[in-house]
């Protein structure tokens, strides 16, 4: 592990990064590797997919029975479950893209995720060249009534509908 560092921005002692393999694919915990995060998200959305894996991870020690989902989902939006985000396919990029979706729907409380957001998460630098897909994943489970579809001069995006399961 690297040393703990203090935060410019308010001091604080930030909390050490774990050792990475080589080729940044792995972490290494306690002797034991694990599959890192997918470098590729941007910080914020990054953040954003956190902040609900934490959350989910606090329910399941309160007992939530739901939580162990959500906690799969947000490892899986964050590349950390699944498919190896460095050896992508098309149905793994839409399994992903619905972890995302439904994830930063429970982080936002049901406010609007857009599809170029999905995008820049699971394909990275190329991410325009999946947006097709990712609009198909929200118009496919549209369907169903888990999202409620919404374009506008934004984009297409969605909030969660009366079938969706915080």
């Amino acid at each position: 592990m690297t040393p703990p560092r203090r935060c410019v921005d308010c001091g604080a002692m930030a909390r050490p990064q774990p050792e990475k393999t080589d080729d940044g694919r792995w972490i290494i915990v306690g002797g034991r590797r694990w599959r890192a995060t997918d470098p590729t998200i941007p910080d914020e959305l990054k953040n954003e997919l956190v902040r609900e894996l934490m959350r989910a991870r606090r329910a399941i020690k309160s007992g939530d029975l739901t939580a162990r989902a959500r906690v799969h989902a947000a490892k899986t939006a964050l590349g950390e479950r699944g498919e190896p985000w460095w050896e992508p396919t098309d149905e793994g990029r839409r399994a992903r893209a619905v972890a995302v979706i439904s994830t930063l729907l429970r982080e936002r409380r049901g406010e609007a995720v857009y599809a170029a957001e999905v995008a820049r998460v699971v394909g990275g630098d190329d991410w325009r060249d999946i947006m097709a897909a990712v609009e198909s994943v929200v118009r496919d489970r549209h369907s169903n009534e888990s999202w409620v579809l919404q374009e506008d001069d934004a984009g297409l995006s969605v909030t969660a509908g009366p079938g969706f399961d915080y």
